[in-house]
């Protein structure tokens, strides 16, 4: 597979919706994490990304705005000892219980499926990493409807036991914009990282369409004894 430039990805598709990037920096020595938001709607945009513990949750930013909130807040990541959780929803909080309760990453999503968003059935993204005793490896998956068909849902997890220096896998919701919105196909794509976290966090933001993007996180994970940095970006301050 060929590696593509994130921020290329990024500038090419003015609406990939929700994204995950994980992966390694070049130099080998940290773990890579980011999560973004985006949103076409008043109530999408009305969000906020705030520290919760060792995770993150989304909040209203006017809170007198907040229209439906069943598919914006929540907590798109937790920690669960060495694992780290980043996902687009509430099954945050469903791979963690089940997780901590001894079940694998798979296993913990096989009673969740796409979002209930008609007609855009909207794909649960998911990634977990595991930094342990200066071992690092991270999972992904997706679950998404058929084709658009919600009478079946499809589940792919990719699994990188070794990850190479350097390199990152970014999985998002959306293909592009349209009405219905077209959900991601094929596997998470190869995508480049930095070791700078601030150059990183700021090529992701500033790389993001300009109207659309909400909320960013980055986190850059030490694999020697697992300490962590941390930056938040909101569009609404």
């Amino acid at each position: 597979m060929e590696m593509k430039s994130i921020a290329q990805q990024l500038q090419n598709n003015a609406y990939p919706g929700r994204g995950i990037i994980l992966g390694k920096t070049p130099d080998g020595t940290k773990a890579v994490a980011a999560y973004f938001i985006m949103g076409r709607s008043a109530n999408s945009r009305n969000r906020i990304f705030v520290e919760e513990g060792q995770g993150i949750r989304t909040q209203a930013f006017d809170p007198s705005k907040l229209e439906d909130p069943s598919l914006i807040i929540y907590a798109p990541v937790r920690v669960l000892g060495n694992k780290t959780i980043v996902t687009n929803g509430d099954q945050t909080d469903t791979i963690f219980e089940l997780m901590d309760k001894q079940m694998t990453f798979e296993q913990s999503l096989r009673g969740r499926e796409f979002e209930p968003d008609a007609p855009n059935y909207t794909p649960r993204i998911s990634g977990i990493l595991h930094v342990e005793n200066g071992a690092y490896s991270y999972a992904m998956s997706i679950l998404k409807s058929n084709n658009g068909n919600p009478a079946a849902c499809n589940r792919f997890t990719f699994a990188y036991s070794t990850p190479v220096n350097g390199e990152g896998h970014f999985i998002h919701t959306y293909m592009g914009d349209g009405n219905p919105l077209p959900s991601f196909e094929g596997e998470p794509e190869l995508v480049d990282t930095m070791d700078d976290i601030d150059a990183y966090t700021e090529l992701l933001w500033e790389s993001l369409n300009e109207e659309n993007k909400v909320s960013l996180f980055v986190r850059y994970i030490s694999i020697a004894d697992g300490a962590c940095e941390t930056r938040i970006v909101n569009k609404n301050q």
